[in-house]
């Protein structure tokens, strides 16, 4: 039997244990152990595999004791597995020091309060899987007096600043070698507090935690955080001198993170769905990680999975639905026209150039829009194609990477746009319809127009979308979309729902080739709508007071005629 395919582990000990299939990422070990980097920061998009490599770089090193102090041979779990072949210098450091693993992602919550509060009991349970060190004699009983507080959640905060710091030392005393931190989902606690707006608390707290064990720890032997993006060190990693960053750009490290295109084939192989590679790579490959060219982990793993059940399954956007993209969607929500233009450029299959920033804080977001380039790239909605240097400053050409991300734009973003369109005050539109007013009529849809996104190449089936979707709001009349009247089909039909003393209204629409066609389509559309008789029906209904407009579009500008 073929191994399962691990959706939703992140518990390296479990994917092995339980014969799984993993994508052997163990090679990251040695390249650590190579550095020697004190402190080491990974940014990666989320569902790369950032939770699951914290996890086995874990289960490598620590020294892990039960409850009541006896070790938990782990070594099994890496038989077999690259860093196996690596040679004694590196095997030599295997179950060999205390590990403190700590995720922040609980923090995600509405009020400072309650974060805080997540981060204890996070803090609280990293205590509690070390609670075998309470019955050492290498603590004083002071000491274990502050552990046992910590543990029972005590309310003093002083107890919390420098929490991890403390734990190391215990561990320390206890082992007899310094501890290894692994901290995950730093940048969680961050931008929920951004938004929710409790930024500076937040930010204390963080600081105070990161200072206490990463900068003046002298019992730690090195440390490894992942995040999504980088945030300066005057935010959070304040004077933090022995941090080495690995971010998408940086040439180290560039396969720990997602599959390379070997181990997509190497999985397709395994299950027989070698015919499947070239719908995998449109849709999940495209990344750049440093030089390594990389595919979505997450969604290849579901897609493979849904092939095991339905080998006929279609590819689809899984990774859309797991993505934090309340930043995305806030920059976006409030892009200018030129920015709108440009992400009309990359869904229609260009390129932008921009400078890149790795370094931002959320307090940056709105200073400037090419921080919503630099979060889309970071967070892995568009790829790196090119790069260059002007001056001191580097330039990244940018595309979208595959069809799973485009499908993103084309449905989720733009939706933004939509409901922010359906959220604004529609009555002068529909005034202006009332009253045969034509010329206000196209400038407010012109307006309309600028405010969205088109990725259709304006053919007329969006803009019969488009309009539809405004004249739903109005509560006035009934819209009916391409329904039989006469001797074919009127794009839109309006109706009010009562007859006597009612009016309908039918909305004829065309799409110029050109700005100066554009008032002989007009002519052409209420030419049609008089030849094919479209008025028909509603007179047979009993509607006297019918209304024909001819409705022309040109890109983002609109002309009617009545």
């Amino acid at each position: 039997m073929k191994k399962k395919i691990p959706i939703g582990y992140e518990d390296f000990r479990e994917i092995m244990e339980s014969g799984l299939y993993y994508v052997d990422k163990t090679q990251m070990i040695k390249e650590l152990l190579d550095s020697r980097a004190k402190v080491n920061l990974f940014t990666r998009p989320r569902r790369f595999g950032k939770t699951l490599n914290l996890s086995m770089i874990r289960r490598f090193f620590e020294a892990e004791m039960d409850k009541e102090g006896n070790l938990i041979d782990n070594s099994h779990l890496f038989d077999g597995l690259k860093i196996s072949t690596c040679g004694e210098a590196y095997l030599a450091h295997q179950q060999q020091y205390p590990v403190i693993s700590l995720t922040l992602k609980s923090a995600k919550q509405p009020d400072y309060d309650l974060a805080h509060a997540m981060l204890k009991q996070e803090i609280a349970s990293e205590y509690s899987r070390h609670v075998y060190l309470l019955d050492s004699d290498k603590l004083t009983e002071k000491e274990k007096g502050r552990y046992q507080g910590i543990l029972n959640l005590a309310d003093d905060p002083a107890l919390y600043v420098n929490a991890l710091e403390f734990l190391s030392q215990c561990l320390a005393l206890y082992h007899g070698k310094k501890a290894i931190i692994l901290i995950d989902e730093y940048d969680v606690p961050l931008e929920n507090a951004w938004f929710a707006g409790f930024y500076e608390e937040m930010i204390s707290f963080i600081r105070s935690l990161f200072e206490s064990a990463l900068k003046t720890n002298p019992f730690l032997e090195f440390a490894v955080i992942t995040g999504c993006l980088r945030i300066s060190r005057e935010s959070i990693f304040t004077g933090l001198n022995n941090l080495k960053i690995y971010s998408i750009l940086s040439p180290a490290h560039g396969s720990s993170f997602g599959f390379t295109e070997k181990e997509v084939q190497d999985m397709l192989h395994y299950y027989g769905l070698e015919d499947k590679y070239e719908d995998v790579r449109h849709w999940y490959d495209g990344y750049i990680f440093g030089k390594q060219e990389i595919y979505n982990p997450w969604s290849i793993l579901n897609y493979v999975d849904d092939l095991l059940v339905d080998r006929e399954a279609f590819a689809r956007p899984y990774w859309s639905n797991t993505s934090s993209n309340s930043i995305v969607r806030d920059l976006v929500e409030n892009a200018g026209l030129d920015t709108k233009g440009e992400i009309e450029s990359l869904i229609a299959g260009g390129f932008i150039e921009k400078p890149v920033r790795e370094e931002v804080t959320y307090g940056d977001v709105h200073s400037s829009m090419d921080n919503l380039w630099n979060f889309l790239y970071f967070t892995g909605y568009l790829k790196q194609t090119g790069k260059c240097q002007v001056g001191e400053s580097i330039y990244l050409k940018l595309e979208i990477p595959n069809a799973e991300i485009r499908s993103i734009y084309e449905n989720t973003i733009l939706a933004w746009f939509d409901q922010r369109i359906k959220k604004s005050d529609l009555s002068p539109l529909f005034q202006a319809m009332e009253t045969g007013d034509c010329d206000n009529m196209a400038a407010l849809l012109t307006e309309q127009l600028l405010e969205t996104i088109s990725f259709y190449d304006y053919a007329e089936h969006y803009y019969h979308g488009f309009l539809t979707g405004l004249l739903k709001s109005w509560g006035t009349y009934r819209v009916l979309s391409n329904r039989e009247s006469g001797t074919g089909r009127p794009d839109i039909l309006l109706k009010t729902p009562y007859i006597r003393k009612g009016r309908a209204m039918i909305l004829e629409l065309k799409v110029a080739d050109s700005y100066q066609n554009m008032e002989s389509c007009c002519e052409s559309a209420l030419r049609q709508i008089e030849e094919r008789d479209y008025e028909a029906a509603l007179r047979e209904e009993g509607y006297q007071d019918i209304v024909k407009y001819g409705i022309c579009f040109y890109r983002k500008e609109c002309l009617i005629m009545l």
